[in-house]
């Protein structure tokens, strides 16, 4: 295995680019969620023209497009902008904090336990609402997390990436078969929870994505006080503590990051992947591995991912709709396989 595999890009191979340039680029990502955030709000089943649009958001009078725009789209918009955020973030900080360019909370399984935690809580114990079956889905990411890390620390040379990526996969599997037998458990709890299994925004509410916004910027506003620990612990721990890093205080802040943007993007939108993986590799590319300047792209780069692929299951099979967890992996695996290989990771 070589060095590229268990830690960040070397600080060499990051693009040389000064501030100004990178804050022009980052503009013009933001310009592009923008575009994407429109795109969803416009483009369904039935399309809405921006007049339409407009008019729904600022003179509701009860039309079909009215409601349509404000209890369709607008939370179905806003729950992709959380979902998108939180897991770009949480990908980052996974991959930051373990020095694994494979890391992410889709392939580490956390999404996995999240899911099935919160479907335990919806379906067992009757828990109805996001702000009672999110603290669920904090502990499953949690536990599974504990789990994939211990699982992947053993043998010889500890938690390798590989064997953490093989870890996670295997219990993703697992995690998603017990997710799946309970939603199957009969047709109404299969037509209540079978987003669970493979993640959409369809089900987005007001009530629900209100009572996630306290979350997503607790873990927001977390994760981007790492930005320069995290950059100290690429270095390696005896770097980071020569450096006056506390690395026990800045994993233990970031596990509790990624456990509150994970676990509530999945609460909201279910087990998305390869949002969180895809999106800080492009945003790696671009702006190198400066912290300071990854996680605040990928905060932007994910969610115009995850908001486009929501927009093309919207429209590929219509009037049908496919789901965004099935989408994010048809377009998500050939672009992350497409970065494996210019990273030279496919030699794993």
């Amino acid at each position: 295995m070589t060095a590229t595999l268990t830690g960040s890009p070397p600080a060499e191979a990051a693009p040389r680019r000064g501030t100004a340039a990178r804050s022009a680029l980052f503009v013009a990502a933001v310009v592009a969620l923008g575009a994407a955030v429109l795109l969803s709000l416009l483009i369904g089943n039935q399309p809405i023209s921006f007049g339409q649009l407009v008019a729904g958001l600022t003179d509701f009078t009860g039309r079909d497009s009215d409601l349509i725009v404000r209890y369709l789209r607008v939370p179905r918009t806003a729950a992709g902008l959380l979902a998108g955020v939180a897991l770009g973030l949480a990908g980052a900080v996974i991959q930051g904090l373990t020095r694994n360019p494979l890391g992410s909370p889709g392939v580490l399984g956390i999404n996995a336990g999240a899911a099935l935690a919160a479907v335990v809580a919806l379906a067992l114990f009757g828990v109805g609402s996001l702000a009672g079956y999110v603290w669920f889905a904090f502990a499953g990411a949690a536990a599974a997390a504990v789990a994939v890390y211990a699982v992947g620390s053993v043998g010889r040379g500890g938690a390798t990436p590989v064997k953490l990526a093989l870890a996670g996969a295997a219990l993703s599997a697992l995690l998603g078969s017990v997710t799946s037998a309970i939603t199957l458990l009969d047709t109404d709890t299969f037509e209540r929870f079978r987003f669970w299994v493979v993640g959409s925004l369809a089900r987005a509410d007001p009530a629900t994505v209100g009572q996630a916004v306290p979350f997503v910027v607790a873990g927001v506003v977390l994760a981007l006080t790492l930005g320069r620990p995290l950059n100290a612990v690429a270095l390696g721990d005896d770097v980071a503590r020569t450096l006056g890093s506390r690395i026990h205080r800045v994993r233990g802040l970031g596990v509790a990051a990624i456990v509150a943007l994970a676990g509530t993007a999945t609460a909201v939108a279910g087990p998305i992947g390869f949002v969180g993986l895809v999106g800080p590799h492009i945003a790696r590319a671009i702006v190198g591995a400066d912290h300071r300047w990854l996680l605040p792209w990928s905060a932007v780069l994910s969610p115009t991912i995850l908001l486009l692929a929501d927009v093309a299951g919207r429209v590929v099979l219509r009037p049908e709709e496919v789901q965004v967890g099935v989408m994010t992996a048809v377009i998500g695996a050939p672009a992350f396989l497409y970065l494996v290989r210019r990273r030279k990771l496919a030699q794993l």
